[in-house]
């Protein structure tokens, strides 16, 4: 199993903590890793590239090639959205919050960061 992440979209300025989830396909950036933990070194690198503070989602798959995405991982993104949000804040704090044990997720459109979350880290 490994790791894939796509950049969130933060589009409603009215709401600061909204972020849609698009699937692989319609995602300004994506990232296939091997370890979860590989997820905060690509986070940093989009930092660098799209701002300081941004959403991403990630969820388990078991694919070889990002370009490549089984069809069925694809429709189930669409449908579902990815389970874990991960989101970059100012001062280089991380906040990751993972929806995979909760029976009914918000919905994929309107998805904000809820409670406490799993970790926080430092750059």
């Amino acid at each position: 199993m490994r790791w894939l992440m796509s950049l969130g979209e933060r589009t409603r300025p009215d709401a600061p903590t909204y972020a849609e989830d698009p699937a692989p396909g319609k995602a300004r950036a994506l990232a296939l890793v091997d370890d979860f933990a590989q997820l905060f070194t690509v986070l940093k690198e989009w930092r660098q590239e799209y701002g300081e503070e941004l959403t991403a989602w990630a969820v388990q798959v078991e694919a070889d090639d990002i370009e490549n995405l089984p069809a069925e991982l694809i429709e189930q993104w669409e449908w579902e959205g990815a389970p874990v949000r991960i989101d970059t804040q100012r001062g280089g704090y991380v906040r990751v919050s993972d929806y995979r044990d909760v029976s009914v997720r918000p919905g994929i459109s309107a998805r904000t960061t809820t409670g406490l979350p799993l970790w926080t880290t430092t750059p």
